[in-house]
């Protein structure tokens, strides 16, 4: 524990966090991880996350919130241009801005173009996160440390695995130490803020995801019509939505063969989070162009 961390320590702390970097840097899963609970999807699939999640970490020197936002990029839709609007109001509003870099991957241009809009942020303390350590060999952390050190003076750096739990501890002390005194935000039994309809249809998108190709990761969302409990069996209804006729027949599959699959796999995390035996309907339609249309953003929640 730094001298911060160990100073602050004495007085409950609580605050907001949330981490930012180049699409595929382990944002979503290093805050899986810090909760101890699945509360954002994953995926190889750039923009996964659409909206500002939080989940929340409650340790014995106070409480941190870390929000989940989609990554920054250049948009190419109304979609993207709100998904950054998202980004932007979040680095506003957090005490703490955590900039997540691999372990294993060069310093670029997109991380340079990152680390300069966070000046935009004058508001939030500035840490820097490798992330991925258990990926490389120790010389190369080493030299990812030096390069990082470099871009700006940070409030501290830590490196970090989410996969193997190296370092959390760390992370959430140094973090914490960098929050206002204050009570706790949420109640100390509180994982997220989600709704359980909110967390239900990200594990359907999680699973449609799944092996899609080409723009269909973008042209995905879903939504709940129901959610009904029938003596211990939950009844989930949900619409998974594509932007044209021909989506819909990729993510059907010959002889409803892939949506099956993805009822397989959104079943088998949506029964752990309920607590009982799920019946998964699953409906595929057409929203034409939906990234590009605001009445249409506005229905599937965006």
């Amino acid at each position: 524990m730094s001298d911060v961390a160990a100073a602050a320590a004495t007085e409950p702390r609580a605050g907001f966090i949330t981490f930012v970097g180049r699409p595929n840097v382990g944002k979503s899963t290093l805050m899986n991880a810090l909760v101890g609970e699945k509360i954002a999807i994953t995926s190889a699939k750039p923009q996964t996350t659409r909206r500002a999640i939080r989940g929340i970490v409650n340790r014995a020197g106070g409480q941190l919130v870390v929000v989940d936002t989609p990554g920054l990029h250049r948009p190419r839709t109304l979609l993207g241009e709100r998904l950054n609007d998202v980004v932007a109001a979040t680095l506003a509003d957090v005490d703490v801005v955590g900039f997540c870099v691999p372990a294993g991957e060069p310093i670029g241009p997109g991380d340079r173009f990152i680390n300069q809009r966070l000046d935009d942020y004058p508001r939030a303390a500035k840490i820097a996160i490798v992330t991925k350590l258990d990926a490389v060999p120790r010389d190369r952390v080493g030299e990812q440390l030096l390069a990082v050190s470099r871009l700006r003076e940070w409030a501290t750096i830590v490196p970090v695995s989410a996969i193997d739990a190296i370092q959390l501890d760390v992370l959430a002390d140094e973090a914490l130490a960098l929050m206002p005194v204050s009570p706790p935000l949420y109640p100390v039994d509180a994982v997220t803020d989600e709704s359980l309809e909110q967390r239900i249809a990200e594990l359907i998108r999680e699973a449609a995801l799944e092996g899609a190709r080409e723009e269909l990761p973008h042209s995905l969302a879903v939504t709940i019509d129901e959610i009904e409990d029938d003596e211990g069996l939950t009844r989930i209804h949900a619409n998974v939505f594509v932007e044209r006729d021909s989506q819909r027949i990729i993510m059907i599959g010959r002889g409803g063969s892939r949506l099956r699959d993805v009822g397989t796999r959104a079943r088998a995390e949506i029964e752990p989070l309920v607590g009982g035996r799920v019946f998964l309907a699953l409906h595929v339609k057409v929203a034409k162009e939906w990234q590009r249309d605001p009445k249409a953003l506005g229905r599937l929640g965006f």
